[in-house]
């Protein structure tokens, strides 16, 4: 088993309440990861690339993990993951999807597109708690991940 490592986890989700319980729930279990927000797939790609107000490969560095909802606008999910996965520099990165979708669709279209993981959004936060618990325990302490 592995120790905790201070990875860079990216979140890319719209709702500003999400962000902000998900932040919550993954102080709750005291990660000492460093943790970047942006607000819809344009954002995301942005940062992937160090472009605009990402431009600070310093301050925006690769992430290790990122956290993707699929419904946000200008650039949702779907298509932001479609082009992480088509990336020969970002392809390697893991994406877990964490969405209010339980659409089976979605499940099946986001693994064809090469996503590592999909979750649904918990109702509660204890819920939430729990499920970044064992996010963080699999993703940091037992897999293997590639250096960004």
């Amino acid at each position: 088993m592995k120790s905790n490592r201070p990875i860079v986890i990216l979140i890319a989700d719209d709702d500003a309440e999400d962000r902000m319980l998900i932040k919550e729930a993954l102080d709750e279990n005291r990660l000492s990861n460093a943790i970047q927000f942006v607000e819809n797939g344009e954002e995301l790609m942005d940062y992937l690339h160090n472009r605009g107000n990402f431009a600070d490969k310093g301050k925006y560095q690769t992430p290790g993990l990122i956290l993707l909802d699929l419904n946000m606008p200008k650039k949702d999910g779907r298509e932001a993951l479609k082009e992480i996965k088509a990336d020969d520099h970002l392809r390697v990165l893991p994406v877990v999807v964490l969405t209010t979708s339980k659409a089976e669709e979605d499940i099946l279209r986001t693994y064809d597109l090469g996503v590592s993981s999909f979750i649904t959004k918990p109702v509660t936060f204890t819920a939430l708690v729990d499920v970044m618990k064992t996010l963080s325990k699999y993703w940091f302490e037992i897999v293997e991940l590639p250096k960004p």
